[in-house]
């Protein structure tokens, strides 16, 4: 099994590195864990509450349960994938189950952050992006997909998106075996990515 970690700050563009690699692959041998699915669940306190809290620092993730997933998955095991909502900031009461495959690739900001996580990874990529370009994705996707208005989004990413990423994520960026700038727009660094995936594939064919 082969365990891949995608991290960068938030809108880089991450997810569509992600896409631009399951387009190249054979997506019956890979599945995709997101790491936001991971966020801890925040049920006991009021909505106002849960969209004060800072997403963006590491203690917002539950990456005990990550971890113990992947070592699941690497043994054979299937496991229940979190729900979770931004709309409500809490997670369902359902899961979904994910089977083992030959290749995992975990997809998060935070991903190169834990070291008990980092620890689980055989290639870690980071995608870089201008902080310019991730504040205007942010704010086109906090607006349509999660429901924040423009004064939300923007007071979110001065008061917390911005240092901690400071603090967190950019530094994270030196554990990385593979940078890839411009995101999915960099076709050789995701070939690279391809081509590896494809190796790991056909390896575990022979077998």
């Amino acid at each position: 099994m082969l365990i891949i970690g995608i991290a960068g700050g938030t809108g880089s563009g991450k997810t569509t590195v992600v896409r631009r690699i399951m387009e190249r692959i054979d997506q019956s041998q890979v599945v995709i864990i997101p790491q936001d699915n991971y966020y801890r669940d925040q049920s006991h306190l009021t909505l106002k509450q849960r969209q004060a809290l800072n997403f963006d620092h590491p203690s917002a993730i539950e990456f005990e349960l990550l971890v113990t997933h992947l070592k699941a998955l690497r043994k054979g095991e299937t496991i229940p994938l979190p729900q979770y909502s931004y709309l409500t900031c809490t997670r369902s009461n359902e899961s979904v189950p994910i089977l083992p495959k030959k290749v995992i690739i975990v997809e998060g900001m935070m991903t190169l952050v834990n070291e008990d996580l980092v620890d689980m990874l055989d290639i870690k990529v980071f995608v870089d992006a201008e902080p310019d370009d991730r504040l205007v994705r942010c704010i086109r996707r906090d607006i349509e997909e999660r429901g924040r208005d423009f004064s939300m989004v923007v007071n979110r990413y001065y008061k917390t998106v911005k240092p901690m990423h400071r603090l967190f994520i950019e530094p994270s960026k030196k554990k990385a075996d593979l940078l890839i700038p411009h995101g999915g727009e960099n076709t050789v660094a995701i070939e690279l990515v391809v081509a590896r995936i494809e190796v790991e594939l056909l390896k575990n064919n022979h077998l």
